[in-house]
């Protein structure tokens, strides 16, 4: 008996042929996909800077920082406000503010999901939370001397590496929002203060990535010469030079 024998499979043109076809396709859809995904980061940037400003006005009002006890609110970092670090607390024997006791002092329940209080170290030694590829840093105020107001960044074990001045702390505040990985996790950096006032830096130069942030003024207007966290934004939200050379504008979304 006569057997008909036909080898199955592709040829090695056949195959060529799909490969190309999977390398232009990938050629074409990889990159939608990352700009995609750092659209999604950025806009997701914005939303947890707002989330941020409105867990801090909470936290005022509700008066659970109070830590010279005249009856005002004071606002927190991302430990305090997470229920993950003892909040600061007011001590009658030395008329100060001081650390507060874990758990006794938690904010219960938090404002801020817990996952704020996974606070690390950046470049400068701050503490910092990593939340959907963008890097988040707050500051509360120092005490006022000689007409400035400097700055003071969380520790990286969360809360307070010093206490913030009672007085400022009821009504100054300021975050920053820079990417994890530049030009893959996204692109801009932002702003956002006591105010409202919402900026961003387009960051083209990946100046501001990974552990390596703006410092507390970076937005503020250059023409008063940097260091104050009371400086009023001024020209910078109109588009002028900001102290770290750059130019913030005001986020449109």
């Amino acid at each position: 008996m006569k057997r008909n024998t036909r080898n199955s499979g592709f040829t090695l043109i056949e195959l060529m042929i799909v490969v190309a076809i999977i390398a232009i396709i990938a050629a074409i859809a990889i990159p939608k996909l990352m700009s995609a995904r750092i659209s999604a980061n950025e806009n997701a940037a914005v939303s947890t800077l707002r989330a941020i400003a409105s867990a801090q006005h909470q936290l005022e009002s509700a008066c659970a920082i109070d830590t010279d006890a005249d009856g005002g609110g004071e606002f927190g970092f991302f430990g305090e406000l997470s229920g993950m670090a003892a909040m600061r607390i007011y001590d009658s024997a030395t008329d100060a503010p001081a650390a507060g006791v874990n758990p006794d002092d938690l904010l219960d329940p938090p404002i801020l999901p817990t996952a704020f209080g996974e606070i690390f170290a950046d470049a400068a030694g701050d503490g910092i939370v990593e939340r959907q590829g963008y890097h988040f840093k707050m500051w509360l105020p120092d005490v006022t001397a000689g007409g400035v107001t400097p700055a003071i960044a969380e520790d990286p074990a969360g809360g307070a590496a010093a206490f913030p001045d009672p007085n400022n702390s009821e009504i100054l505040w300021l975050a920053y929002a820079w990417p994890v990985d530049a030009e893959k996790t996204g692109n801009r950096c932002f702003f956002i203060n006591q105010e409202g006032d919402l900026m961003q830096y387009d960051n083209r130069d990946q100046e501001y990535e990974a552990l390596v942030g703006p410092t507390f003024d970076a937005a503020f207007d250059s023409g008063t010469g940097g260091g104050d966290i009371a400086t009023d934004l001024g020209l910078t939200a109109m588009g002028f030079t900001a102290n770290d050379g750059n130019t913030w504008t005001t986020v449109g979304n």
